[in-house]
């Protein structure tokens, strides 16, 4: 089981994660999306495609761009197509 904290609150919690390059990638609906605003960075990787990012607010704090799924993956990465991903700002136990 993983489990994804920022700020003592549960963000994520689910044991079918998926590993890419060494991050967990939540299905989306282990994601409790009360702490979650769509950003509008987007980022591009060359296998995996357009990355879009979310904005998590906790108690009144913003980690911005703190998240970010593939919500229209290339096909070497449909595996992950809408699973969210945290920056090292976001602890994650497994």
């Amino acid at each position: 089981m993983a489990t994804a904290i920022l700020n003592g609150v549960v963000l994520a919690q689910s044991d079918e994660c998926e590993i890419v390059e060494g991050n967990y990638y939540f299905p989306p609906d282990t994601v409790n999306r009360e702490y979650f605003k769509e950003s509008n960075t987007h980022t591009n990787c060359f296998w995996k495609g357009n990355a879009s990012y979310y904005d998590i607010e906790v108690n009144g704090k913003v980690n911005k761009d703190g998240a970010w799924y593939y919500p229209n993956p290339k096909e070497k990465a449909k595996k992950i197509q809408n699973y969210v991903a945290f920056y090292p700002t976001v602890q994650i136990e497994t």
